[in-house]
């Protein structure tokens, strides 16, 4: 039995931040990356809910709420940066960005989006990865990467419709 994800409860999520941050800075450490202001406030703004954010939308919050006269360009090499790490995913669906539950470790990304509240979940499920990897076999194609985003209701918008 799996325990319900936090993003599926309200809570405050200043832990989930601070969380990111440490572990950033040590994977970060561990690696000889370096971990700029620009991209710790990047993964900061990314871990501030459980919704995915555009480029864009981190762009505004660096303009109006930082201050920074940062660039798109800037923005998405902070991305890239964080990608490249594990700290964060791409939602293709969203063309957005969501906190890695799972960084440092070699996992896949598999997603539950809901259609109404916008909050995405990481869901560590094994099973699916294995489905995938054995139909593609069963055509004999080789899997070198898995992205899974079902879109729903989550449990909440559910109960409030």
């Amino acid at each position: 039995m799996t325990s319900t994800p936090l993003a599926c409860h309200p809570h405050d999520h200043s832990h989930c931040v601070a969380s990111a941050l440490a572990t950033a800075d040590d994977l970060c450490a561990r690696s000889g990356a370096r971990l700029t202001s620009l991209r710790r406030r990047v993964l900061e703004l990314v871990w501030a809910s459980h919704r995915p954010l555009g480029a864009y939308d981190i762009l505004g919050v660096l303009s109006v709420e930082d201050g920074r006269r940062a660039a798109p360009p800037t923005v998405y090499r902070a991305l890239d940066f964080l990608l490249e790490h594990g700290l964060i995913h791409r939602l293709a669906s969203l063309n957005a960005f969501i906190g890695c539950n799972h960084p440092g470790q070699v996992h896949q990304g598999h997603f539950l989006i809901c259609r109404q509240c916008g909050t995405a979940i990481e869901v560590e499920q094994p099973a699916i990865g294995a489905a995938i990897i054995a139909a593609a076999s069963e055509v004999g194609f080789v899997v070198e990467g898995q992205m899974v985003e079902v879109v729903g209701l989550c449990a909440q918008c559910r109960e409030a419709a």
